[in-house]
């Protein structure tokens, strides 16, 4: 078993030999061999996003209680992020992978050995290896685990010959179409080597958009990222660590990273209570819309360089405290997803807080529970021949019953709608306006307008009550 490590931008590698199933033994320096050079030593700089060209995708496949994440780079390059549980055995994994026509995985990375991250990774390299277009290398941070789960990966790797690194802070790996940076784990290892504090931690760069990945890290790893990298962290979506437990999602990396939307990967009866009620109180409070495998189902997050479109198998509450109010969807669930939402990088266009853009204070949110969900600015086609594709999504954030008949809706330029009287919306439900025409229904309501009222380009939804009092202003 031949390790490599990618060292700076020469090319040295360190290789490692597994020392029977405990650990691996450093084994000196290979001058003469000629050894691959998929990683190169990177900092983060958020501050200068790499021109986006083309899609990102990036599937959050439901897997249960684990996590699999796909991503597929606008170059069409493929990369894997760990494999579910040992008891699925790649099964989950293999038929989504199947269902999305990859024939091939460039880029395998396991987040840590534990058997509920590597649990497929047998199945996936084998099944690539002999009946697709194979794996072009795995990247593991190097702590061993004494699984039978472990030894049948290690053993897939040894028998196909597939091409393993060590990978640790600093390295970057060459994904087509994107940045990626590897954040940790550190060198030396965290907490005598325990493999949850010691993750591998992607974050993922497409233009102004970003992620970030950060496989089981708990406290000590999160406070080492945030004392390390602090603002540059900055991430468009965040991965939940460790499944949303108490000990991860910390407030620290929230407040570092900003998300405008996290992911939470789990099984709906979770026997560790995944996601914690701590955690969800975290996001809560900083009214971060909230996707959870278990009730979303396969989440599709796709990023053209500007913003993040989501789409899910079922629509579900994304409200952190109303998560566990959406019904269960089992995993392999084969049903097509559905776009929920767009995020722009940087701006949310679903938070509970007002948001302005000159610098003022923010109005006051006199209602406390009207939100909006989703806008949806740039309509398909021509905008003027599509009106009623042009649309916002409000939502009642509140536990009570919110009366909204007679409210005024008003963009920047003072064009003005009002709810018609008697339009009321329960906890969590929504109603969409459109631009255009139509019969108004419970959960879909029409303008009028002869032409497009949200400008592309930006613009702010105002809501004032019937004392004309401002009880939301969203500018995206």
């Amino acid at each position: 078993m031949v390790w490599s490590r990618g060292v700076a931008s020469i090319a040295v590698a360190v290789l490692l030999v597994l020392a029977g199933c405990g650990g691996f033994v450093a084994n000196g320096i290979d001058s003469g061999a000629t050894q691959p050079t998929a990683t190169e030593t990177a900092t983060p700089d958020s501050s200068s996003p790499v021109a986006a060209n083309g899609t990102l995708e990036v599937h959050f496949i439901n897997v249960g209680q684990s996590v699999a994440t796909l991503l597929v780079s606008p170059d069409n390059e493929t990369m894997l992020i760990d494999s579910g549980d040992f008891t699925d055995d790649g099964e989950y994994v293999l038929q989504y992978l199947d269902r999305q026509d990859i024939d091939r995985v460039d880029h395998f990375v396991v987040s840590h050995n534990d058997a509920d991250h590597i649990g497929g990774n047998a199945a996936v390299i084998r099944h690539y290896e002999t009946e697709e277009n194979g794996v072009g290398a795995v990247y593991d941070p190097g702590i061993a685990a004494s699984t039978q789960t472990y030894e049948r990966y290690l053993d897939a790797v040894d028998a196909h010959n597939v091409t393993l690194y060590e990978t640790r802070e600093g390295d970057r790996i060459r994904f087509a179409g994107v940045e990626t940076t590897v954040l940790g784990p550190p060198e030396p290892y965290l907490e005598n080597g325990d493999r949850n504090e010691n993750s591998i931690v992607l974050r993922v760069e497409h233009g102004e958009t970003s992620f970030l990945f950060t496989g089981d890290a708990e406290d000590k790893q999160e406070a080492y990222l945030v004392d390390t990298y602090g603002a540059t962290l900055r991430a468009t979506v965040l991965k939940a660590g460790h499944h949303g437990s108490a000990s991860s999602t910390s407030g620290a990396l929230l407040d570092a990273a900003d998300p405008r939307t996290v992911i939470v990967s789990s099984a709906y009866d979770s026997q560790y209570g995944h996601p914690s009620n701590e955690t969800l109180a975290r996001l809560a409070a900083r009214s971060v819309p909230t996707y959870w495998t278990a009730t979303h189902g396969d989440t599709v997050v796709t990023s053209g360089g500007t913003a993040v479109t989501v789409s899910t198998q079922r629509a579900a509450p994304t409200d952190p405290l109303s998560l566990r109010a959406g019904d269960p969807i089992a995993p392999g669930a084969t049903d097509p997803v559905s776009e929920r939402a767009t995020y722009r990088a940087g701006v949310s266009v679903r938070a509970d807080t007002p948001v302005v853009t000159d610098g003022g204070t923010p109005a006051e949110n006199t209602s406390g529970d009207l939100v909006v969900d989703r806008i949806r600015a740039d309509a398909a086609g021509d905008d003027r021949d599509n009106l009623n594709d042009e649309y916002v999504v409000f939502r009642n954030a509140g536990a009570a019953p919110l009366s909204i008949g007679g409210w005024t809706v008003a963009d920047e330029s003072g064009r003005t709608y009002a709810f018609p009287e008697g339009v009321t919306l329960g906890p969590d439900e929504t109603v969409t306006l459109h631009t255009g025409s139509g019969t108004d229904t419970a959960t879909d309501l029409y303008w009028g307008a002869g032409r497009p009222v949200w400008n592309n380009g930006g613009d702010t939804v105002t809501v004032t009550d019937a004392d004309n009092e401002t009880v939301l202003e969203r500018s995206y």
